[in-house]
C-alpha cells in the first residue's frame, strides 16, 4: 500500500513525505483513499494567491475525494467500516446559529476545510469526522464519485433554483461545475436547458448530458428564461446570465470572480424584479441530494475525466489544471 503524501510546505515549494494513518479518535473514520480531485483553488493553494484566512500551510491538500472506510473510533457504527464513501469538506463546530439551521458552510466559529486548513486526502489515507460521511452503494464507482464535491456544490444551486418541471433553465459556464448544472437541471425535466460558453467543443458534451442548445455569448441570446445558474466565475458571465432570464426570474451565482469585479447593475435587478441566490461550498443537505442523485444513475461524472496521475505527478497535474488547454478536463490524483 502506498505511504506517502503530498505535503505544500509554502508557495511553490512542495515534497512527497512519508504517510503515517492517524488511528481514528472518538467520532472519526479513517478512510483509505481511492482517488483525490485537483480544482482552482489547490492551484490557488500551490501559487500562493488563495485569500488569507482559507490556507494554513505546511498543508496535505485535497478536498475532492471518494475512498473506503478502514477504522472508526468510539461513537462512531462500526457497520461503517468496508463501505465506500465521500465526505463533506467544512469542519463546522455544530452548536452555532448558523450550524443548527444546517448552513455549515456559514459556520461562525470560522473556516476550517479539509484540504486548506487540516490534512488533506492526497495521501494514502484521511482520518476526519465521521459526521462528515456520505455512505455511497456497494456497486459505486469511487472514480466517478471523487467528483461529487463540487457536484455537491452545483447541487446546493440546483436546490435554490428551484427549477420546476416544464421552466426554461440555463447555465452559463461550460468548465465541470457547468457540466454538472446541466444534468442536475436536466434531472427536473425542463422545458428547455440552454447552455452558454466559451467553449465551442463543449457542445457535444452539454448536448450528452441533456442540453437542448448550446451558444457562445457572442450569439444571439435569449431573455425569457425562468431559471439560470452561472458556474464560470467571471463578472461577465454573471451579467450574461442575468440577462438571459425573464422579469422575476431566478438566479444562482456559484462563481468567484477577481476581487473588485464590476458587478451586476442594481437598477436592472430591481426594476425586472429578478431573484438573486449564492452559493458558497456545499452543506449537508446539498450532499445528500447529490448521492441520492448520483445513486439514481441522473449524474455521470466520468465523461468529465480525463487525466488520473499518480501522488508523484502533483506538480504536474497542477499545471494540467492550469494549462487552458480544451483537452483538459478534470485531473485526478490516485495514492
Amino acid at each position: 500500500m502506498s505511504s506517502t503524501a503530498v505535503v505544500i510546505d509554502a508557495p511553490g515549494e512542495h515534497r512527497l513525505a512519508p504517510h503515517e494513518p492517524v488511528a481514528p479518535g472518538a467520532g472519526e473514520a479513517l478512510v483509505r483513499v481511492h482517488a483525490s480531485g485537483i480544482c482552482g483553488s489547490d492551484r490557488e493553494v500551490y501559487q500562493g494567491n488563495r485569500p488569507e484566512g482559507y490556507v494554513r500551510y505546511p498543508l496535505t491538500p485535497g478536498h475532492e475525494w471518494s475512498g473506503t472506510v478502514e477504522a472508526v473510533g468510539s461513537g462512531v457504527p462500526a457497520s461503517l467500516v468496508g463501505r465506500k464513501v465521500v465526505g463533506e469538506g467544512f469542519r463546522n463546530c455544530q452548536v452555532c446559529d448558523r450550524c443548527h439551521a444546517g448552513e455549515t458552510t456559514l459556520c461562525s466559529a470560522g473556516y476550517e476545510e479539509t484540504g486548506f486548513t487540516q490534512p488533506g486526502a492526497m495521501a494514502a489515507t484521511l482520518t476526519l469526522p465521521a459526521r462528515l460521511l456520505h455512505v455511497l452503494s456497494d456497486d459505486a464507482d469511487l472514480t466517478a464519485a471523487a467528483l461529487l464535491e463540487p457536484a455537491a456544490c452545483i447541487a446546493a444551486a440546483a436546490l435554490k433554483a428551484n427549477a420546476l418541471p416544464g421552466e426554461k433553465v440555463a447555465v452559463v459556464g461550460t468548465g465541470t461545475l457547468g457540466m454538472f448544472a446541466v444534468q442536475f437541471l436536466k434531472a427536473g425535466s425542463p422545458a428547455e436547458l440552454l447552455v452558454v460558453g466559451t467553449r465551442p467543443d463543449r457542445a457535444t458534451l452539454s448536448k450528452d448530458f441533456g442540453a437542448t442548445d448550446f451558444r457562445t455569448k457572442d450569439e444571439q441570446l435569449p431573455d425569457d428564461f425562468d431559471v439560470v445558474i452561472e458556474t464560470a466565475g467571471s463578472a461577465d458571465a454573471a451579467r450574461t446570465a442575468a440577462a438571459l432570464l425573464r422579469r422575476g426570474g431566478r438566479l444562482v451565482l456559484t462563481g468567484i470572480p477577481a476581487p473588485g469585479a464590476d458587478g451586476l447593475d442594481p437598477t436592472d435587478l430591481v426594476v425586472r424584479q429578478l431573484e438573486v441566490h449564492t452559493v458558497f461550498g456545499a452543506p449537508p443537505g446539498a450532499w445528500a441530494h447529490t448521492v441520492r442523485v448520483f445513486g439514481a444513475g441522473l449524474l455521470n461524472p466520468l465523461p468529465l475525466v480525463t487525466h488520473e496521475l499518480p501522488l508523484e505527478e502533483f506538480a504536474h497535474a497542477i499545471e494540467l489544471v492550469g494549462s487552458g488547454d480544451p483537452k483538459v478536463g478534470k485531473v485526478l490524483i490516485k495514492p
